[in-house]
Formats: structure tokens, C-alpha cells, sequence
């Protein structure tokens, strides 16, 4: 470990980005720390290369004129549909750490295999650790995970980028697009606010319309302050939450869709020292699923969608055996019978049956995640494949997902991205 890295460390679990250009992060500390040795004794894998990168920072951005017509398609963001072909998968990395990658890495997946090809770097993005795309699918968003944080736009029929905007904040290391389309917001870990910019009809963003610091309550067991770690919007549309780390909390605030502004309804406290990390609703919209980083749990959680408040229930297992393990990120299937849950540390992917409507988990088994500490899981859009980005393996998993059962299928080898934090297949 480098003396910067020791000195740039601050206390938490996981946490925002440090200084811009070789500064480090909690969150990405929590991730390399421990691994650093590795890190430095395992050779990074390969960049894709049989493309030339897009130069963001020089403006050019423009796709190869010799780009295939299938892989150009699969470059244009619109739904997979049958015998569509190779459908786009982007991959988000840090670029100030070592064995970083250069940018947003760009792949394609074949939605029956599960194959990943890697098709160059999107380069001009610094830090993209986490990403999140249009409703339209025409434009790709991506947080600049520094100490000065901002989220960029990038175009994607042609790979330009639409400019960049302040969060406001350090370190934003989630973002997500409300769904109307018209609404960016971003969670700051390392300042533990949220912020909402407009986005135009181009998809690009405007100046940010609010910030809101979480001030209260004061940061929970081992923190020194409030660390958001999510915004997201509840399938109601009426109302967006924000996952405190540092506070234990999740906080509820109304988004008026005409201004941009946030005005707080309610909270919901985890036990002290949960340090809730991730979210997710089941799509019946009456109930939603914590993962808790820093004392390994899950939780259920009722929601009531006419005031946006949220009511946390019992923490229960992650499956995870008897080392350390940091709980990522839950996601439940489209029809709502399994959820499954990311074990950083544990190295696994834990498998749940949803019951009672929703609101309850059973914990069915755990399958290893072929590669190490798996920072974020995503759904492909027709939800046969779940991809897992590996951060100390530089690597990103592809399973097959069995409608019936629920259960996991590895689809060949762990495709090699740099320090992979982040996947997104459309």
C-alpha cells in the first residue's frame, strides 16, 4: 500500500471517493486494502483492444465507420428483442487506483450464452465507478467518483459525451434515473448528500437543482459521519429514498417533478450499526429489501406508498460463512418469487425465495461468484442472465438464471475488466 493511500484513508466501512487523481476512497478502500498485495502480485488482465478508444476528454467519441451493423445495434441502447444479437454491456471501474481501467469499458453479451466480448474503453470519464442508463436507452450516465464528484452524459448512438456536472458533493457513488426521465439523482458518500440535476430532452444535464446533506440522525457505531449510498425512486414515482451509511438511516424525501426539489416526509432506522448499503422493492411496491454492509444482514422491510414511509423488520442471514463479509447489492426478479444478494468477502451470490406477497425472504443456498469481492449484481432486461462485477479479481461473472428454480448457472469463464465495480447490460 502506497504512504497516500494510508494517509487518505478515513474511518467508516465503505465510503466516497478521496482526492481527484490518485486519491483513495473507503468504498474503494474496502475493496483494494485488504487486496492490495494480490492486486499487485496478479498481473492486470488485458484491456480489449481490437478497437481504438473513444477520447471523451478530446471530444471525439464518434464510433469506428468499419463497427459491424450488429455490434453497431447492440451499441445503440434500444430493448433486446428476438435474434437481436449482441446486446451492449458497459463496465465501471475506478481509473486512480492500481490495475484501474481507463475509462468505461465497453463489451457486448450474447443474451443466450452468456459470452462477454470485450469492445475497447470509453475513455474521459474519471472513476465511473457506478452507471445507469435513460429510460429511452439513448443516453448513459456515469458518476466521477472523486473528491470533487460530478455525473456525466454520454450520448450513446455516437459515444459523445453531453458535459459534466458538480453533485456538489465527494465522492457520489450512486446514481439513477427517475423514471419520468427527466430527473438525475445521485448519492455523495463521502459528504452524505443527495443531488437532483434536470436532464433535457438531448439527455443531457442541467445544473443541479438541490443538494440535501444528511444532518441528522448522527452517524451510527464506528462513523464519523453521514455516507449516502443510494437514491433511488419507489415504484409508486411519488416519492425517492436515499440508503445512509454513516446514519443508519433511510431517508424518504417527495421529488416535485416540476422544480426539482426535495422536501423530506419520513426516516427509517436500522439498528445501530447496521450500516444499511443497498435497496431494492419487490414489484408488488409494498415491500423492500435492505442489504446492511457493516453487520452482515438483510432485511424486509414494509413500505406504504401513499406517505413514502418505510418500516425496517427483523435482519436476518446473507448466507455468508464464518469470515469477514460486506453484504453489496440485493436484486429481486421481475415476477417477484427469488431475490439474491452479493457477499463481498464471502465471495458468494445467496439465493432467497420471496414468500407471504413479498414480505418475507427464506434464504434457499449460496453458489460461489467465481471471482472476488463482488461490489455490484445486474439483471440482463429479459432477466435469464445475472452479471456480478468483481472488484479484487478484476473480473465480471455471468450466470445463467432458471425461471423455475430460482437457481444459478456460471456461463463459462469470469470475462477480465480492471478492477470491475460495475456492470450494466442492456
Amino acid at each position: 500500500m502506497t504512504t497516500e493511500a494510508v494517509e487518505t484513508w478515513g474511518a467508516g466501512m465503505d465510503g466516497g471517493a478521496r482526492a481527484a487523481r490518485g486519491g483513495w476512497s473507503r468504498r474503494r478502500f474496502v475493496g483494494a486494502v485488504t487486496g492490495v498485495a494480490a492486486m499487485a502480485a496478479v498481473p492486470a488482465p488485458a484491456r480489449p483492444d481490437p478497437e481504438p478508444r473513444s477520447g471523451l476528454g478530446s471530444g471525439s467519441g464518434q464510433v469506428p465507420s468499419e463497427t459491424a451493423a450488429p455490434e453497431a445495434a447492440a451499441r445503440s441502447g434500444t430493448p433486446a428483442g428476438k435474434g437481436s444479437g449482441p446486446r451492449p454491456l458497459y463496465l465501471g471501474t475506478y481509473t486512480s487506483v492500481e490495475g484501474g481501467g481507463a475509462g468505461i469499458g465497453l463489451a457486448v453479451y450474447d443474451p443466450v450464452t452468456g459470452a462477454v466480448t470485450g469492445r475497447g474503453t470509453l475513455t474521459g470519464v474519471p472513476d465511473p465507478s457506478y452507471l445507469a442508463v435513460h429510460p429511452n436507452g439513448r443516453t448513459l450516465y456515469a458518476v466521477d467518483e472523486r473528491q470533487d464528484g460530478g455525473v456525466t452524459a454520454v450520448r450513446l448512438a455516437d459515444r459523445k459525451a453531453l458535459g459534466t456536472r458538480s453533485t456538489g458533493g465527494a465522492g457520489p457513488c450512486h446514481l439513477s434515473v427517475h423514471p419520468g426521465g427527466r430527473w438525475l439523482l445521485s448519492a455523495n458518500y463521502q459528504s452524505g448528500s443527495v443531488a437532483v440535476h434536470p436532464i433535457d430532452g438531448s439527455g443531457a444535464l442541467g445544473e443541479r437543482t438541490d443538494l440535501v446533506t444528511h444532518s441528522s440522525p448522527p452517524p451510527g457505531p464506528g462513523q464519523q459521519g453521514p455516507h449516502a449510498h443510494q437514491f433511488v425512486t419507489a415504484p409508486d414515482g411519488r416519492h425517492v429514498l436515499a440508503v445512509d451509511l454513516g446514519t443508519d438511516t433511510v431517508y424518504t424525501y417527495r421529488l416535485d417533478t416540476r422544480t426539482g426539489r426535495l422536501t423530506e416526509t419520513s426516516q427509517a432506522h436500522t439498528r445501530p450499526g447496521a450500516g444499511p448499503r443497498h435497496l431494492t422493492f419487490h414489484p408488488g411496491g409494498r415491500y423492500a429489501y435492505l442489504a446492511d454492509e457493516v453487520d452482515d444482514t438483510v432485511t424486509v422491510c414494509a413500505y406504504d406508498p401513499p406517505t413514502g414511509r418505510l418500516t425496517v423488520g427483523r435482519p436476518q442471514s446473507t448466507g455468508s460463512g464464518p469470515g469477514t463479509n460486506y453484504p453489496a447489492q440485493i436484486l429481486v426478479t421481475a415476477d417477484g418469487r427469488f431475490a439474491y444478494l452479493a457477499n463481498r468477502g464471502d465471495n458468494s451470490l445467496a439465493r432467497y425465495a420471496v414468500e407471504a406477497g413479498g414480505s418475507r425472504l427464506r434464504l434457499l443456498d449460496t453458489v460461489p461468484v467465481a471471482g472476488d469481492f463482488p461490489r455490484q449484481i445486474a439483471f440482463s432486461p429479459d432477466g435469464r442472465l445475472l452479471f456480478a462485477a468483481n472488484q479484487k479479481s478484476s473480473t465480471v461473472s455471468v450466470f445463467h438464471v432458471d425461471r423455475v428454480s430460482g437457481a444459478l448457472r456460471l456461463a463459462g469463464e469470469p470475462f477480465a475488466s480492471p478492477v470491475a465495480v460495475c456492470a450494466l447490460p442492456l
